[in-house]
């Protein structure tokens, strides 16, 4: 009997699209995966991106849901550009739906791209999407042990957003042992205490996603610096 590799061939496939994803996207467009639980609050940060940096950095989302456009509609109030995906029953997104996706946006006059994930801490971390940074977001309702229970999104994350900080004095929950959780599994994660409805800490994320940029475009500086001939 032959053992055919369907997962093995599923995300070969899955990661040569998603190089093709980012030769599309271009070095210039800075893109996010933003992974979390359903509720956690990835749609809420959306909306306070994209308010407090209009008139600074022009952006755009993909949204992933299994069903609805409830969560797009929230962001194009925004004035944002926005390009739904529902996966009928699908627990992530793949490369492909974001390739199919990327001729409806203006990628030409971009600096952000945001992919909302659908809502789920297992099955998206395996995919690549093209992005250039994974971003995890637990609200601390869920407790301070999902990094030791799901390490994967945590391991692969280049941040971690813990959102709902407002509710931290009234939840049984240790905001230092949720911290000290995800260093263990990941030092090099940066660690953005928020809170979408008071608007703590946003200064740190909105930060953080400059910085990106500015590294991601310092990089093609240095690497036509790089190769230019030397006269």
């Amino acid at each position: 009997m032959t053992r055919i590799p369907v997962i093995t061939n599923i995300l070969a496939y899955n990661d040569a699209v998603a190089r093709d994803v980012r030769q599309a996207i271009g070095p210039r467009v800075l893109t996010l995966n933003l992974i979390s639980s359903p509720g956690a609050g990835k749609t809420s940060l959306i909306e306070r991106t994209a308010a407090a940096l209009a008139g600074e950095l022009r952006l755009a989302v993909i949204e992933g849901d299994l069903a609805t456009t409830l969560d797009a509609a929230r962001v194009a109030a925004h004035g944002v550009p926005v390009v739904q995906i529902n996966t009928d029953g699908g627990c992530h997104l793949e490369a492909r739906q974001i390739m199919a996706a990327l001729p409806e946006l203006p990628l030409a006059e971009l600096d952000v791209l945001i992919i909302e994930n659908v809502g789920n801490l297992v099955c998206p971390t395996e995919f690549d999407l093209g992005e250039d940074a994974k971003v995890a977001l637990i609200s601390l309702p869920e407790g301070d042990d999902k990094p030791l229970k799901y390490p994967g999104i945590f391991l692969a994350a280049r941040a971690v957003v813990l959102n709902k900080m407002d509710l931290a004095p009234y939840l049984p929950m240790d905001v230092e042992r949720l911290r000290q959780g995800i260093m263990t599994i990941n030092s090099d994660a940066s660690i953005i205490p928020v809170s979408c409805i008071t608007g703590e800490g946003l200064a740190a994320w909105l930060e953080w996603v400059r910085r990106e940029l500015r590294a991601k475009r310092a990089r093609i500086s240095y690497t036509k610096h790089a190769e230019s001939p030397t006269p």
